[in-house]
């Protein structure tokens, strides 16, 4: 895949923080599944069926051992980490909020951590705080620590950021809102794929990520949740096995994680997401994360030599650790004229828009921004290239001044 050319040149890919691509060990994965035992999963007795129900949850096993969740009944399989997300706002959330409940949210938040929480508090009566930015460019954590009161509820934060490329410290933040009897959210799209989470250590309530974003295929991505509180949780949806007896008048529910996978699941992409796991851990989580932080200093300075150009989020330094991601704008070029003239004349692959993060970019002052984001596949070589490329990007929109 990353191997071909583009519009006459070679593909150079760092689009990663949107989605990565895929190792040959997870393609292989999926196509074993639908060539050697495709079929349905837990309710059928024949071989066919009974295979594919281990290996649809040896996978559940798999992201469990990642994060080293304590149980897999703790992982539930979702769609993407936005569904699994909206699994959460509208089962606990709609459970437990009421009228003046607060949910803390920041202002650096995907729009898919956003959203779900306006549909709750447009139903309960919960009222949204968001934290601003601090003058680095990173989610206020003094002021996110203020806005914490016996009102609030639940906190919701990312991990890392998609656009300021900022680490937050979510275990200082989880113990700051179970001091005041609050639930913690954490969407870890983009720390999952690039270093070790651990939420026994986090001690968060709930975890979101997504496999496309970890070298799995789309179409899957899973929650943790903390076992007593799925337990407490009505179905998200209704529908087969999610139940445990279903009469004319009534059911009964199945226990977590079943409860809230209504039908038949994503069986091949779990098994995919399942490869993924497998081909991250051999390498090790920790190898992966050393290398990107070294190569996120490299883009860091290298892109700030480039004449004009504005990085958004923290100046990384030893105290500051950024994620191998930039997003930036070049004086009077638009983002997507950048993007745009990399990929046809250079075959550069990023990223422009507002990356679902549209209150961020008007708190930063601008509708858009370009985003390189890079993986463990990329090189100090494929930043060079994009650098060379960028300049010449510059060098031909400035010769129209």
């Amino acid at each position: 895949m990353i191997l071909q050319e583009v519009n006459g040149s070679k593909l150079v890919y760092l689009d990663n923080a949107a989605t990565s691509q895929k190792p040959t060990a997870v393609l292989r994965a999926i196509q074993t599944y639908y060539e050697a035992y495709n079929s349905n999963v837990h309710r059928g007795i024949h071989y066919l069926s009974a295979k594919a129900t281990e290996e649809y949850e040896l996978a559940r096993k798999k992201i469990a051992t990642f994060i080293n969740a304590s149980d897999s009944s703790e992982i539930v399989f979702t769609r993407n980490a936005t569904e699994a997300i909206n699994l959460v706002a509208y089962s606990w959330g709609l459970q437990n909020l009421k009228a003046d409940d607060e949910i803390v949210l920041t202002i650096a938040e995907h729009h898919s951590a956003i959203v779900p929480w306006q549909f709750v508090a447009q139903k309960t009566g919960a009222v949204l705080k968001f934290v601003s930015l601090n003058q680095d460019e990173v989610p206020d954590i003094d002021m996110l620590k203020k806005l914490l009161s016996t009102r609030t509820k639940l906190v919701v934060v990312h991990h890392v950021s998609n656009v300021l490329a900022s680490v937050l410290p979510v275990e200082d933040i989880v113990i700051w809102a179970h001091d005041v009897g609050a639930k913690v959210l954490v969407d870890a799209c983009q720390s999952v794929p690039h270093m070790a989470v651990d939420v026994q250590n986090l001690d968060a309530d709930f975890l979101v990520a997504s496999s496309h974003k970890m070298c799995g295929p789309t179409g899957v991505g899973f929650l943790y949740g903390k076992s007593d509180i799925l337990s407490s949780m009505p179905p998200f949806l209704g529908g087969g096995e999610m139940i445990s007896d279903v009469f004319l008048d009534h059911s009964t529910y199945a226990e977590p994680p079943s409860r809230f996978e209504a039908g038949t699941p994503a069986i091949g992409e779990a098994v995919g997401l399942g490869a993924a796991i497998d081909y991250l851990s051999a390498i090790s989580m920790q190898r992966i994360h050393d290398y990107e932080v070294d190569l996120a200093n490299y883009l860091y300075e290298s892109l700030r030599s480039v004449p004009n150009v504005r990085i958004y989020g923290p100046v990384p330094s030893e105290n500051v650790r950024r994620a191998a991601l930039c997003s930036f704008n070049i004086e009077s070029i638009h983002p997507t004229d950048i993007a745009t003239f990399l990929d046809q004349q250079h075959g550069v692959a990023i990223r422009s828009g507002h990356h679902c993060a549209q209150p961020l970019h008007r708190s930063l002052g601008i509708s858009a921004s370009a985003r390189v984001s890079l993986y463990l596949y990329n090189t100090k070589e494929d930043v060079d290239y994009f650098i060379h490329a960028l300049n010449d990007t510059v060098n031909f929109f400035n010769s129209f001044k």
